[in-house]
């Protein structure tokens, strides 16, 4: 009679079961953060108005939309930067910058007798160049003369914002041509709740009061966000850039050594980064209709704190391109929930910090818990 075979019972280790949990609250705390603080502002808006004002209303998502856009683009390029192992603080001033200039340059175009799509287009491309050059100055000093990329851009900052000044003269630059203030406000669809009619493209012929009841849905600023964003998940994750940006954000060094042209992507990804804030300042030119030299001032830290909070590692080498999205909404929520229940502005900075700091404390855990896997 032969004995049945030993049986290995597989008991898992509470220490491994905790780095599983660390591991998982890392990768998804965003988005729960996220939908808590949407639940939180629904509930909360609809008892201190008594029912009154829905935080989930179609107008209000198209507005937290709208607000994001700014931050979301400056974040686009941002993410690329921090994950290869750079920074770049220049982007608000470099936004203003071409705030001003395409203000400048859509309002000579149309006393110069030009039309107005062609003052718009004139405008967008002279704003979005000016800022790729401050950003291939930026890329250029980092990847040639290795100076830190800290105070390169930082540097730079202060030079663009000087430019942007003088080109100003200190004032908005406006007399500006309606068709862009059209582009900056008017949207893809347009839905009158009174009746039912939904609009295309074209804002329909109404009364004053009744178009206090349109609902303006996906603004142009948005779909062109939108499409940006798209093209920076297709670059960051199925093209070979994309894949370099990972490995010089990893180890410069190894990437170097395995035939990554690691300069010249450097270059690219800071000109991608200025352009990104380019079109942002474009983009403002055209919401207010007037170019402001400090349109990007108050926003360089809100884009930064997107990206953390959006799970992109401060040591590069990690990240993506949906996190910085769900750290704008995560920002954008914040603020226009604190607004509706009537707090005082200076709470959001403070709530906003406190989120950046759980954001770098988890990534701190997250390298902790996976070093100490490894070392064992």
């Amino acid at each position: 009679m032969t004995s049945p075979p030993d049986v290995a019972v597989a008991v898992e280790n509470p220490r491994d079961r905790r780095r599983r949990l660390i591991l998982a609250i890392s990768r998804f705390w965003a988005w729960v953060f996220l939908f808590a603080l949407v639940a939180f502002f629904w509930v909360s808006v609809t008892m201190t108005t008594d029912g009154e004002v829905n935080f989930l209303s179609m107008r209000n998502i198209m507005n937290v939309l709208v607000a994001i856009t700014p931050i979301l683009l400056m974040g686009l390029g941002q993410t690329f930067v921090i994950i290869s192992g750079g920074i770049d603080l220049s982007v608000g001033w470099v936004m203003g910058l071409a705030s001003v200039v395409a203000a400048l340059v859509a309002r000579d175009l149309v006393e110069s007798g030009a039309g107005e799509i062609v003052a718009i287009g004139g405008a967008f491309v002279a704003g979005v160049f000016a800022a790729m050059v401050v950003g291939l100055i930026n890329g250029l000093i980092i990847a040639k003369l290795r100076v830190p990329a800290f105070i390169v851009t930082l540097g730079m900052s202060f030079v663009a914002r000087g430019v942007a000044f003088l080109l100003s003269g200190g004032n908005v630059v406006g007399q500006q041509p309606d068709g862009m203030r059209t582009f900056g406000n008017e949207s893809l669809i347009y839905v009158n709740w009174a009746d039912g009619a939904v609009s295309f493209l074209f804002k329909p012929e109404l009364p004053d009061v009744a178009l206090r009841q349109l609902d303006r849905i996906f603004s142009w600023p948005v779909v062109i966000t939108a499409v940006a964003v798209g093209v920076a998940l297709f670059i960051l994750n199925r093209t070979q850039p994309g894949r370099h940006t990972y490995a010089v954000g990893g180890s410069r060094e190894a990437s170097l050594r395995a035939g990554v042209p690691v300069d010249r992507l450097t270059i690219l990804i800071y000109v991608g980064s200025a352009m990104t804030a380019g079109i942002a300042g474009v983009l403002h030119t055209a919401r207010f209709s007037g170019g402001s030299s400090i349109a990007g001032e108050a926003l360089l830290m809100s884009s930064v704190a997107a990206v953390v909070i959006g799970g992109v590692s401060l040591y590069g080498g990690r990240g993506n391109i949906m996190g910085t999205v769900i750290g704008a909404l995560i920002i954008a929520i914040l603020t226009t929930g604190l607004v509706m229940l009537n707090v005082e502005p200076f709470w959001q900075y403070i709530v906003i910090g406190i989120v950046v700091i759980l954001a770098v404390l988890i990534d701190q855990a997250r390298d902790l818990v996976i070093g100490r896997a490894e070392s064992q």
